[in-house]
């Protein structure tokens, strides 16, 4: 769930941040520009875990700031394939249940990954499994706020950088990365299902 990556930048330092330490200024530039963003191929940037080497700093014509190469490691979340994790249900819609970590919403449960029989109860906007007993069919719901444990079976990154004027009028916000889970295996679903 959790991994480290290796990274190399070059971290610009203000003149006003020369009377800092260097490794304390370069922390801190470092968390600004990648905490909590998504790296396209790489997954959702956490926080600096430290850094493995500094580079000479270079002060360019024009420019007051240092510029130093940085080798470093960071914390990122990056789920595997087939890793079993616990979320919570953020919202139902017709395209799926969509689950939230707390710190990234990006998961999508989709119709047919759940456990079947499924169906979309358009009033309460929630999707309900039809379990099969001796005694009759019950209807468990899948409502906002839920425990749910999931099976990631896919993760979808999009560039979206920057691509220029002419296509900059036609695009569409996009999210920068996204997972699909399943519950549709047993042990798998809301975790109150299990538990009882």
């Amino acid at each position: 769930m959790f991994v480290l990556v290796e990274m190399v930048d070059t971290v610009r330092i203000a003149p006003w941040d020369f009377e800092r330490q260097l490794n304390d200024a370069i922390v801190e530039e470092l968390n600004k520009k990648l905490a909590n963003k998504v790296v396209y191929n790489v997954g959702l940037c956490i926080c600096l875990y430290d850094i493995t080497k500094l580079e000479d700093s270079y002060i360019f014509p024009g420019d007051g700031a240092s510029h130093t190469k940085v080798h470093f490691r960071y914390v990122v979340f990056h789920p595997f394939l087939e890793e079993i994790l616990i979320g919570k249900i953020k919202y139902c819609s017709q395209e799926g249940v969509h689950v939230t970590m707390g710190f990234f919403d990006d998961i999508l449960i989709p119709p047919e990954s759940l456990q079947q029989p499924a169906k979309f109860d358009e009033a309460e906007q929630v999707w309900l499994w039809e379990y099969e007993t001796d005694e009759g069919a019950h209807d468990l719901y899948m409502d906002q706020g839920e425990e749910i444990r999931f099976r990631v079976t896919d993760e979808v990154f999009v560039d979206t950088s920057p691509t220029g004027p002419a296509t900059a009028a036609t695009d569409t916000p996009t999210q920068p990365g996204q997972s699909t889970g399943t519950i549709c295996e047993p042990g798998l679903g809301l975790l109150s299902w299990w538990n009882s």
